[in-house]
This record gives structure tokens, sequence and C-alpha cells, in this order.
């Protein structure tokens, strides 16, 4: 594995792979109601993310982005997985017809691409989950965990000691 443990909270994904890798991490410490917001730009690996968290809660099926969708339910694992990419909505009330409201918070995890610009109609207790591309380097990222609200840090705390404990 060439996923880096940089600091707390903070990884580096030397690849695809890695990415999904870090995603498998992440579902391993996933309980019913966690939020993920996902934040990064266009092809800085979001959906290779969703990819590995989907695969760590045990669903194998193919994971896309549901750009226009706006919504996609992996449910064949330990959990199911609301995967929401809010990319194409410009209004928050908007967000009533995604079936947002149905699912957040309550029932599996959800996670949301592009969900940082309605963050304020959403939900106040959230793990951000920041990529970014390395200056220099195509295949490399940044990724970095944001936790607001109590259970989001104890996410956080979770997701950084099984990455710290998978990079040894």
């Amino acid at each position: 594995m060439a996923l880096h443990y940089g600091a707390p909270l903070r990884y580096t994904s030397e690849g695809v792979d890695d990415t999904v890798e870090l995603g498998e991490l992440v579902a391993s410490c996933l309980q019913d109601g966690d939020v993920l917001v996902l934040t990064g730009g266009l092809g800085v690996g979001k959906t290779h993310f969703t990819k590995g968290v989907s695969r760590g809660l045990g669903d194998e099926r193919p994971v896309t982005s549901p750009t226009f969708a706006l919504m996609a339910v992996h449910d064949g694992g330990r959990i199911p997985l609301f995967h929401f990419d809010l990319y194409r909505l410009e209004h928050a009330y908007q967000l009533e017809d995604t079936g947002i409201f149905d699912v957040l918070g309550y029932e599996g995890a959800c996670l949301l691409e592009w969900g940082e610009q309605f963050q304020d109609d959403l939900t106040d207790e959230y793990l951000g989950v920041v990529i970014a591309r390395v200056e220099g380097d195509a295949d490399r990222r940044d990724v970095a965990l944001e936790p607001h609200g109590a259970r989001a840090v104890a996410l956080a705390e979770a997701i950084d000691a099984a990455v710290a404990g998978a990079c040894r």
C-alpha cells in the first residue's frame, strides 16, 4: 500500500488504488446515521473513494457517480450507503426532490459529493472529507478529515486509528 499517514486526520494517496483503500478503511468505521461530505474539484477521486466505502461495507456492485440520477443506493453491505451527487443543483430548495431528507442522519450512511454548497441546509453533524490534487503529480492526492459535531469527531478518530494502523 502506498497510502501515507501524514499527520492526524491528514493522508496522502499515491493513486486510485490508495483512494479506494482509504474508502474501505473509512467504511469499517461507519455506523447508521453517519454523514460524509466529500469536497474536491472535478476528477480528484470522490467517486473512487465512494467505491472503496461501498466495497468496505461489503457491496461489490459497481459504483458510479449519480450525477444525473442525484442518488444511488448501495445496499448490499453491512449498512446501506446512500450516495448523493449534488453537483447539478443550484438552489437549496432543489434538495427536497433528491430524497436526501428521507435518509440523512437516520438509516445507513450518507455520502454527499458536492454537498458543501448546501451545508447550512443539510446537517450540523458531518465529517468533511476534503480531497485535493498534489501540484505537479497527476496521481497524488492529499486527503483531510474535518469533523463537525461529536459523532463526526469520534468517527474521524476511529478512521485516523484505522489508517495509522494500515500504514505501519
